[in-house]
């Protein structure tokens, strides 16, 4: 999920940076496996656009330090955006846009025109996601770190309500959102204002419900894809009963989702359904990190949980750049070396490198059965972008719904015209 900072303004930064050693530095050569294969040397300056406004003076400073202390004759600086995809579309179009991006949402078909491949860092066989971002067999993005989706939650709340056990199935789930509520305590808290934090209970939750990374993709192959009893209607009945028996905010149409995070942290909010990058965020908010937990949601009473093993944003390397082997051996710094995905609260990318932060370890004790996602097939989106659907105002209409039924019809027939006009 691509993360939100509240920023009131973009901020163009330069962090601070060595100096360029002379001549007598030791120059890394792009064959030598560092950074890439035939570009030159590893030297000169790339910048790199990130939507991480909050790292500015602070990680980044310490980033551009200990990247040219391993590249002496290279130097990074930061660009931070608040709009990144949209902003980093526009740039892309005019041609002006820095070394390093995270690359927008736009067709893998269209990833050549404007990336270089990365099959030369020698990650590609240790690297979730690896086709995420590929086209014709060339990877052009690798993501900064994986995300996996489930409830984020105080202890203290859990202890004070007589919680003494994780739920392993749902009426477990319901029970203790009862005992919570008992206690004064709001269960979950939903943001349903903010909308985009629904987005788990339409893509995620039914991805682990149908044991099946390619579910959203199947969408393409009928024209009535929301049903009352498929993974979709089945996920989003469970935030519809939590909402119907009061285990979410008092008024739901008055959340705030900075506040939403302060709120887990003091206690007042138990739960938060969300990926595990909201860990850190939730913890600076106002707890310490023995207090915070995680554990997969159980969306049934069989025992069993599958959970979605998503990539956020990927980095992508201008095929224009100056300094094309040093973008690519910031690239593998970054996934390698830099500790950011310890940082931002992700899966490390390389799957020889296991989560350290101790609320993925908790979760990884479930022993969840994990499904990687798979990228959107490019049809799907169109059908998607021409029904002009967007997911999560479609759970809060289920929500919400006298009857939930009319709200999967008022889609279902949304998303019928609009696959009869792209398949033609």
């Amino acid at each position: 999920m691509k993360k939100v900072i509240t920023v009131l303004a973009s901020v163009l930064v330069t962090s601070v940076i060595l100096s360029a050693c002379g001549s007598g530095s030791t120059s890394n050569t792009a064959g030598n496996g560092e950074g890439a294969t035939g570009d030159g040397a590893i030297s000169g300056t790339v910048t790199f656009l990130t939507n991480r406004t909050d790292m500015i003076g602070t990680q980044f400073d310490d980033y551009a330090k200990r990247f040219h202390e391993k590249y002496p004759n290279a130097q990074v600086e930061f660009e931070a955006i608040t709009d990144l995809d949209k902003t980093t579309k526009i740039r892309m179009s005019s041609g002006d846009y820095p070394d390093v991006v995270l690359i927008p949402t736009i067709p893998n078909s269209d990833l050549p025109k404007y990336f270089t491949p990365l099959d030369d860092l020698g990650l590609n066989d240790n690297i979730y996601f690896k086709d995420y971002k590929s086209y014709e067999g060339k990877v052009y993005g690798i993501s900064v770190g994986a995300t996996t989706t489930g409830i984020v939650y105080n202890k203290k709340a859990f202890a004070d309500a007589g919680i003494t056990e994780i739920p392993k199935t749902l009426d477990e789930f319901y029970a203790a959102s009862e005992k919570l509520k008992a206690k004064g305590i709001v269960p979950l808290a939903s943001n349903f204002k903010d909308q985009w934090p629904l987005y788990p209970w339409i893509s995620e939750v039914p991805t682990s419900m149908a044991g099946d990374a390619k579910l959203n993709n199947d969408r393409m192959n009928s024209d009535t894809p929301y049903q009352m009893n498929n993974p979709y209607g089945k996920s989003m009945s469970i935030i519809r009963t939590m909402y119907e028996k009061g285990y979410l905010e008092k008024d739901v149409n008055s959340t705030n989702w900075e506040q939403s995070k302060k709120d887990v942290a003091s206690g007042k909010f138990a739960m938060v359904m969300l990926g595990n990058w909201v860990i850190p965020q939730i913890i600076s908010s106002g707890t310490t990190s023995d207090n915070i937990g995680f554990f997969p949601l159980p969306y049934d009473n069989s025992g069993k949980v599958n959970v979605s093993l998503a990539p956020d944003w990927a980095y992508g390397v201008n095929k224009n750049s100056e300094n094309l082997a040093t973008a690519k051996a910031f690239v593998k710094w970054m996934i390698e070396d830099s500790g950011f995905d310890q940082y931002a609260g992700f899966i490390p990318v390389l799957k020889d490198k296991k989560a350290t932060i101790p609320q993925l370890q908790q979760f990884d004790s479930f022993k969840p059965v994990t499904i990687e996602a798979v990228a959107d097939d490019p049809k799907v989106t169109d059908i998607v972008n021409h029904a002009q659907i967007t997911k999560e105002a479609l759970v809060q209409e289920f929500i919400l719904a006298q009857n939930p039924q009319s709200v999967l019809d008022k889609y279902n027939a949304a998303w019928a015209k609009a696959r009869k006009d792209i398949l033609k």
